[in-house]
């Protein structure tokens, strides 16, 4: 998967609780296995008209925002079901951080897949965060995993916690398998131990 070093970027303002991942990618856009081009499927029930027309008060219609690389939200993002398809369109949309109180669990563990690193900061914060994202529309935000620091447009810096895990994997680009590799030693003997066992 792709690095997540450092990320600057404009931040799109999304002040909304419990956006589950059908409105990320409603389910009629599923059908395929590919992650290339749902990025164009991103919210399309908010961000398309019935005729496919863009709404232009969509906040990612909005021209200080269509290369929006984070997003800041609310409680609960990325909740309902497990489709891997959410992820898929943030990430081929461009977003490769979103920041929020809390997530659903399988939504976080695919967008660690998938190298996005989701931001966990109190409900204050992120209100704090999307006014400034609205009042210095297009401007970049500077997220450090690294240095787990987020520098806003006039300089302030807000700190985020993130498991080191986590951290380690969006650093190094390091996948399940990758990481599961680095181990290959002690999986050989411990199934040559349990073939042994098993004569």
């Amino acid at each position: 998967m792709q690095k997540f070093t450092v990320l600057k970027a404009a931040a799109a303002p999304f002040p909304q609780t419990h956006v589950d991942t059908d409105k990320i990618i409603p389910a009629r856009y599923m059908t395929t296995v590919s992650r290339k081009g749902l990025g164009k499927r991103l919210f399309a029930e908010a961000r398309y008209d019935e005729g496919g027309r863009e709404r232009p008060e969509f906040v990612l219609n909005q021209p200080a925002y269509r290369q929006a690389g984070i997003l800041v939200a609310y409680e609960n993002f990325g909740c309902g079901s497990s489709r891997e398809h959410a992820p898929w369109a943030l990430a081929d949309f461009g977003i490769r951080c979103v920041i929020a109180p809390s997530f659903g669990d399988i939504f976080r563990a695919n967008c660690l897949k998938n190298g996005i690193l989701l931001v966990h900061l109190p409900r204050a914060v992120c209100e704090h965060l999307v006014a400034v994202a609205t009042d210095r529309a297009g401007e970049a935000f500077a997220v450090d995993l690294e240095q787990r620091r987020i520098t806003l447009p006039d300089g302030e810096v807000v700190v985020f916690e993130i498991a080191a895990p986590d951290r380690e994997a969006l650093l190094t680009g390091a996948d399940e398998i990758i990481r599961s590799l680095r181990h290959e030693d002690r999986i050989s003997a411990y199934e040559a131990r349990l073939a042994g066992e098993a004569r």
